[in-house]
């Protein structure tokens, strides 16, 4: 490990531009799937990943990117209320990872079994993925053709290759397709030709709504679970106890810092990527010097008008194709999640609990207040929770 000290520089920068290629594709993704530009989500990466290792004293190999769990509520928060509105809801979700980073220091990671067990976490995660499958079909069905191909290349990455390509199918299977739909006469080219070469990102200061943050707050508890989990495996390619050292209280709040301050820009919420940490078990690369580099390319590339442009001209069945996949994918997170801490459905609290969360959560269950309004994954979120806490018997606890 110490070996990759002795990297020379031009070395260190080719290592840091691979991990953002990793990264890269999902990163993206989100923005364009909420209707904002994608050089505001390049941005905010890397501002909020130098952030994270500021707070986490430069100790943790971790790339924060666009977070999918957002997706669903951060469309529909932006229907009710605005986008400025919704970044307001963004901000609230990094002050909860704060407030959840206090209590980790204060309790230790305990709690967070208590009150998120599998029985919660799993289906939550399933209707993130779940809620969000008709948006695919939607935008694969504008051409068939081209998202299959799509789609495919994906798969194939994924399934048949090693390596640094096994780790970017989304990448893969973006530029498979798009090829395609070029030679197919369907790519738009005029937001590349319109784009200038050096262009700052779009940014956009949130306003306050309560509303809005209500409504998002809930969605904080998948995304929660999910850091933890990316901290130990991440420990565990290091071979290092990042829990205890800097802490995961630490990167908690790294990460929660790096979500406000993306609300703060105008941009969709971060989060910890898995693809990164593989990424680091292949090339055994834990230096996390590396990873600042990957954030500070991302941070030019957002600057570069001429690859936002070409972002913005991907078509949309190229995207749906990619999505078909990932929107799946999500959801098998979620099972996995079931399977693996062995949820005891034997148990009919576990059922009754697994059960309402997915029909409320797919159903798109709403309760109303006047302006007011928790549905969907939010909604879903709190019963579970509220359900895992008073129901009898012992909640099969998910392992961290």
């Amino acid at each position: 490990m110490n070996s990759q000290n002795n990297l020379s520089q031009p070395k260190q920068i080719i290592l840091g531009v691979q991990f953002l290629f990793v990264a890269f594709g999902a990163t993206v993704l989100v923005p364009l799937l909420v209707g904002i530009n994608p050089s505001i989500a390049l941005f905010s990466a890397g501002v909020g990943t130098l952030l994270f290792h500021l707070v986490t004293k430069g100790m943790v190999p971790v790339f924060l990117g666009s977070s999918f769990a957002f997706i669903a509520p951060i469309t529909a928060a932006t229907e009710k209320f605005g986008w400025s509105g919704t970044l307001s809801g963004i901000v609230a979700v990094g002050v909860v990872y704060a407030v959840v980073s206090a209590l980790v220091k204060w309790r230790g990671v305990g709690f967070i079994r208590k009150f998120f067990p599998a029985v919660v976490v799993g289906p939550v995660i399933m209707v993130i993925g779940l809620s969000l499958a008709s948006v695919g079909v939607g935008m694969a069905k504008t051409n068939w053709i081209i998202s299959s191909v799509s789609l495919l290349s994906a798969i194939a990455a994924v399934i048949y290759f090693k390596g640094i390509i096994r780790l970017i199918p989304i990448f893969i299977g973006i530029v498979v397709g798009y090829l395609l739909a070029l030679a197919m006469g369907k790519v738009d080219f005029t937001p590349i030709a319109e784009a200038a070469w050096f262009q700052l990102p779009e940014f956009t200061l949130p306003t306050f709504s309560w509303e809005a943050i209500l409504y998002m707050i809930p969605v904080a508890i998948a995304p929660l679970i999910e850091h933890v989990g990316d901290v130990y495996a991440i420990s565990a390619v290091a071979e290092k106890d990042f829990v205890k050292n800097p802490g995961l209280h630490r990167t908690m709040l790294g990460d929660g810092l790096a979500t406000g301050i993306a609300g703060m820009l105008g941009s969709v919420p971060n989060t910890t990527y898995s693809e990164v940490t593989g990424a680091i078990e292949l090339t055994k690369v834990t230096n996390p010097k590396i990873l600042r580099i990957s954030a500070i390319t991302a941070i030019i590339f957002s600057l570069v008008g001429k690859i936002s442009g070409f972002l913005k001209s991907i078509p949309t069945e190229v995207l749906g194709g990619i999505m078909l996949l990932l929107f799946g994918m999500i959801a098998s997170v979620g099972i996995k999640t079931l399977i693996e801490t062995k949820a005891d459905f034997h148990k009919t609290r576990n059922m009754v609990i697994v059960s309402i969360i997915l029909s409320i959560g797919i159903g798109g269950a709403s309760i109303d207040f006047g302006n007011f309004s928790l549905a969907g994954i939010g909604l879903a979120s709190v019963v579970g929770v509220i359900l895992n806490l008073i129901l009898p018997g012992k909640p099969k606890q998910i392992r961290l």
